[in-house]
């Protein structure tokens, strides 16, 4: 179907194309030629936004940032890169838009993700997939890929994602920049189309510390919390067992050993109910994703993209006793993280647990999505927040390596802290991918 619309300043029109046979959504507005040009490689913008002109005051004076396509900006399709939302054109701002304009940012784009935000490679998407600017054969991680691919390709300036298990800090991982899941309900949800009440949060995504802490003062609902600065940082083994890659585990070890040259002190700690933590969050995910999408599935399940319907079907036999049991071993596992943090201020792990795998990967949907998963999913189950940042390449593939920093809930200050000094002490995050705006100018 070939629908024109308008950009939420009504003054422009531009076609888009969203169905099975065409796939990603083409602009004929918004976005420079040579952004454009890339982003027919890259698939990350599914609508480019024509924004006023920069602002010339505000703490995000003149920055442009793109939203995923699952948060609304007014007077524009919030499509949650799907076929059933093809039509849907957004009333108001979400919240959080709301609060980037009026800091002075201009909203340049809406970003392709999974659809539904259900998928860890950002493949499974009506508006095409999307692809990595370090390597278009692999994936950028999801299910903000776009969000991840656009800042690294340098389309927008930052970026907004969504992270229920990973969402944010997977594609940053993947596509080697900055991203936070922050102190879940620090920021609003108003106007983002969910996946779980439970774990859902919106997260800003940039290429350094600085720029996401910048994001997160205008993004948050409350006020600072004063920290005491940082002196522990715990290491726990259990993320760093036999299946870990081999290049993923040293370039942790290697920034554990880095951040003990800035002062920090490294401290083995346990994760109790790591091992289960996993389990916990598909139990509650995936019966939420099934209540919320039981209509879409029982009327139109040809809509769905096959690997969001598998996803998404998998809820359907989740029992009432189930759930309760993942309730409590979800209390239960927030008390044990409570005792981690009371002995140390964060906690360092790696954000994926291999490298980033290949578009044509073999694994199956559910195999892969548990695998990429296996240490940002037991982060989603606290209440705190947790900051992706890179940290080397792996030397087999070129492939950004990431580490996720958490600690205690409202303490996210204390990770930029730590996040701020790693990075200018180190230049993983100045890196620019082969396929990025400056390399085709």
């Amino acid at each position: 179907m070939d629908r024109g619309r308008r950009s939420h300043r009504g003054t422009s029109c531009r076609e888009r194309i969203l169905n099975s046979t065409t796939g990603r959504a083409a602009a004929a507005a918004g976005g420079g030629p040579t952004a454009r040009l890339l982003d027919e490689t890259l698939g990350s913008v599914v609508t480019w936004i024509d924004s006023p002109d920069a602002a010339t005051d505000g703490p995000l004076a003149g920055m442009r940032i793109g939203v995923k396509d699952n948060i609304d900006v007014a007077g524009v399709p919030t499509t949650c890169a799907s076929r059933f939302f093809s039509d849907h054109i957004a009333p108001a701002h979400a919240d959080v838009v709301g609060r980037l304009i009026a800091a002075g940012a201009q909203i340049t784009a809406k970003l392709n993700m999974a659809e539904f935000a259900v998928g860890v490679t950002s493949q499974n998407s009506a508006a095409g997939p999307v692809r990595n600017p370090w390597d278009p054969t692999r994936v950028p991680g999801g299910s903000s890929g776009g969000s991840g691919a656009a800042v690294a390709a340098g389309l927008v300036d930052a970026s907004l994602g969504t992270d229920t298990g990973g969402s944010v800090r997977l594609p940053a991982s993947a596509c080697g920049i900055t991203g936070l899941r922050p102190t879940w309900g620090s920021i609003s949800n108003a106007g983002v189309f969910p996946v779980s009440d439970a774990f859902d949060t919106v997260g800003p995504m940039a290429r350094s510390v600085t720029e996401v802490a910048r994001l997160f003062d205008v993004l948050r609902t409350g006020p600072r919390t004063a920290v005491a600065p940082t002196r522990r940082i715990g290491v726990p083994a259990v993320f760093f067992t036999d299946d870990v890659d081999a290049a993923i585990a040293d370039a942790v070890d290697t920034t554990a050993r880095h951040l003990g040259t800035l002062g920090y002190k490294m401290v083995p700690v346990t994760i109790p109910g790591a091992a289960d933590a996993q389990d916990i969050v598909y139990t509650l995910l995936y019966s939420e994703l099934a209540q919320l999408h039981q209509d879409r599935i029982s009327r139109s399940p040809e809509l769905f993209q096959p690997a969001t319907l598998e996803r998404v079907s998998l809820g359907l036999q989740i029992t009432d006793g189930q759930r309760a049991h993942a309730l409590t071993a979800l209390s239960a596992f927030r008390r044990g993280l409570a005792s981690v943090f009371a002995d140390v201020d964060a906690v360092l792990t790696p954000t994926m647990p291999v490298d980033v795998p290949l578009i044509e990967a073999p694994d199956t949907v559910v195999a892969q999505s548990r695998r990429l998963g296996q240490f940002s999913y037991p982060w989603s189950l606290h209440d705190g927040p947790t900051l992706a940042i890179p940290v080397g390449f792996h030397p087999m593939s070129d492939m950004p390596i990431g580490a996720q920093l958490t600690a205690a809930a409202g303490y996210e200050e204390l990770l930029f802290a730590v996040g701020r000094a790693f990075q200018r002490t180190t230049e993983w995050h100045l890196a620019r991918p082969p396929l990025n705006v400056a390399a085709d100018t």
